[in-house]
């Protein structure tokens, strides 16, 4: 089998009809399955997927759990029945907007064998019409990527992904007690090549009021990245310590930030400890920090004298 299509689906009843039409829709000149871990929804999801199942048996794999095993559960279980050399990604509520995308992306990764990921251009919409739709990627970006870039953060959207299969042949049990799966999963594939980035729009990501990510604030996020580096800081090794301590360092005083922004003064400190203390890692930023929030009137003189001296 060339290409695997891994979908995890819970409760996508008014999403799944759309997306599994998209994956149909591909024109390959190449055999893929479509691999669906389907977490006992309680809505008609499941109805639906096996509906297609029945009109294409040869192309899709139900994974039916009998019980909800959570999204990291489902998703790994997923994961190990995918038997493709490639793995696309695409969630029950997302969709693929060009018939080509599949073909495109695995005759990116034969004619690049150091690449192990590669993504392309999103749209993203939002059913509440809380923001116009737009481009997750806006500008020119680079045609190559690396582990390092990584680090810094996710920033390839999940419905364009395609992994080099066979690369993490299971996920890691300590993956369940993250709140995000797909950054970690990337950072565990770049640690074996590059990573190639095709410059065309192929899919839509649907935020809705289902999505954990899209409902999350600013802080939910940060706090859910932070145990991402602390645990690659361990299984990594010494390569990458340096680099994960920093960034572990900077999202501790991103997460202070935003408490202090809403006077949440006692996380605040909390966090711009973590941030300090964690690593052993002192910036100009968090001391800045640490003096406003314990001695906020010395901090307006020091500005003060900045300021006239200026």
């Amino acid at each position: 089998m060339k290409v695997s299509i891994l979908m995890v689906t819970y409760n996508h009843e008014e999403f799944i009809a759309k997306a599994l039409d998209s994956i149909l829709m591909q024109r390959t000149n190449f055999e893929y399955e479509i691999v669906i871990g389907e977490d006992c929804s309680t809505d008609n999801t499941r109805n639906i997927i096996i509906g297609y199942k029945e009109r294409y048996p040869d192309k899709f794999k139900l994974l039916l759990n009998d019980t909800n095993i959570g999204m990291h559960r489902n998703g790994a279980q997923t994961w190990q029945a995918c038997t493709g050399e490639y793995i696309a990604i695409l969630e029950g509520d997302d969709y693929w907007t060009s018939a080509d995308k599949l073909q495109k992306q695995v005759d990116f990764l034969d004619n690049n064998p150091e690449c192990v990921i590669c993504f392309h251009n999103v749209t993203e919409i939002y059913i509440d019409c809380s923001r116009e739709s737009h481009n997750f990627i806006s500008k020119k970006w680079k045609d190559f990527y690396t582990i390092d870039d990584l680090f810094i953060g996710n920033f390839m959207p999940s419905p364009s992904i395609m992994y080099r299969g066979g690369l993490v042949k299971e996920i890691p049990e300590w993956f369940s007690t993250l709140k995000l799966g797909d950054w970690p999963l990337h950072i565990l594939h770049a640690l074996h090549g590059t990573i190639g980035y095709i410059d065309e729009t192929m899919a839509v990501h649907v935020n809705h009021q289902g999505g954990v990510w899209s409902t999350m604030n600013y802080a939910e996020r940060y706090k859910a990245m932070l145990p991402v580096y602390d645990y690659l800081y361990v299984r990594l090794g010494h390569k990458y310590r340096k680099q994960l301590a920093l960034k572990s360092h900077e999202l501790n005083t991103r997460i202070a930030e935003c408490y202090e922004d809403i006077d949440m003064f006692h996380e605040a400190k909390y966090y711009v400890h973590k941030s300090m203390l964690d690593h052993h890692i002192v910036s100009k930023k968090s001391s800045k920090m640490l003096i406003r929030l314990y001695l906020p009137r010395l901090y307006k003189i020091i500005k003060q004298m900045k300021y006239v001296n200026s």
